[in-house]
Parts: C-alpha cells; sequence; structure tokens
C-alpha cells in the first residue's frame, strides 16, 4: 500500500494538471525523449522567459487528469515520456517555442495539445506556431487601419497641389 503523504501528492498533481488544462488558453503535450539534460534545460528557460509553464508528469496521472478535465481525446497520445507546457494567457507562445526549438533538436516531438478547451493534434499546434505573434497581429492591423487615413490625405495634398498650380498658372 502506498504512502499516504505520497498519494496525496499525486491527488494534489492530478488535480493541479487537470486546473491547469482547463484554465489554459494552450497547452502542449511533447515527447522530449532523446533531449540531453542541457537541451531539456534550455527550452524550459525559453518556455519561463514567454510565460510558459512547462512539467514533466507521468502519464498515468495525466490521464487522470485528463478525466477530470473532461478532455480524454488527450488520452491517445500519452505514450513514451511526456512533458506539458502551459500558458495561462497567450495561446500562441507555447506552440511557437516548442515548434521554433523542435526546429533545431529534432528529438523533441510535439503529440497533441488544447487551444482554448479543445484537443488539436500536431497539425493544429504547427498551424498556431506559424501564425504572427500578438504584437505583428496588432501592427498588422494598425496598419489596414491607418492606409484610408493615409491614402485620404495624399488624396487632400494632391487635389490642393492641383489648385495651387492652377492659380499660379
Amino acid at each position: 500500500m502506498p504512502n499516504e503523504k505520497v498519494l496525496q501528492e499525486k491527488m494534489q498533481l492530478v488535480a493541479d494538471v487537470a486546473g491547469k488544462m482547463k484554465e489554459s488558453a494552450a497547452t502542449v503535450l511533447t515527447d522530449y525523449r532523446g533531449l540531453t539534460v542541457a537541451e531539456v534545460t534550455e527550452l524550459r528557460r525559453k518556455l519561463r522567459e514567454a510565460g510558459i509553464e512547462f512539467r514533466v508528469v507521468k502519464n498515468t496521472l495525466i490521464r487522470r487528469a485528463t478525466a477530470i478535465a473532461e478532455l480524454t481525446e488527450l488520452d491517445e497520445h500519452l505514450t513514451g515520456p511526456t512533458a506539458i507546457a502551459f500558458s495561462k494567457d497567450d495561446a500562441v507562445a507555447p506552440a511557437k517555442v516548442i515548434m521554433e526549438f523542435a526546429k533545431t533538436n529534432e528529438n523533441l516531438k510535439v503529440k497533441a495539445g488544447i487551444v482554448e478547451g479543445k484537443v488539436v493534434g500536431f497539425d493544429q499546434i504547427k498551424a498556431l506556431a506559424d501564425l504572427p505573434s500578438r504584437e505583428g497581429l496588432l501592427s498588422m492591423l494598425l496598419s489596414v487601419l491607418q492606409a484610408p487615413i493615409r491614402n485620404f490625405a495624399l488624396a487632400v495634398k494632391a487635389v490642393a497641389e492641383q489648385k495651387e498650380g492652377a492659380q499660379a498658372g
């Protein structure tokens, strides 16, 4: 029979993971098999800088958490070593950081993820990683909003110059 304290810790971990799965804007499950300690440390550092929590959790505990969070579709992806990245605010950040890291470290594999409460596969995580950052999207929006005003100002200036040219001539 397992120690009561250990059981309590595991139950707390399961509840914690289930809560994060429900609350997170995005969660990404990865297989880190083959990465060196230095590579995992580098990945953790990059994720931490982006405000993303990264933890290694046993698959049996993740299965219990997915049952609590009603995300059992993830269970089919729970084979081999699994690490989970949780992002509370930014749905794009974990996918972007992990996919960028995977470009130079082929041993890091993305299994699946949860985006806004929906289970998604590798292809959707990759598509999410290819999106521009929030700041990039905001700058694109700003330039689209400024274009009509800029074009109007240029048209007014051209009309004014044309009238000045007609009066001078």
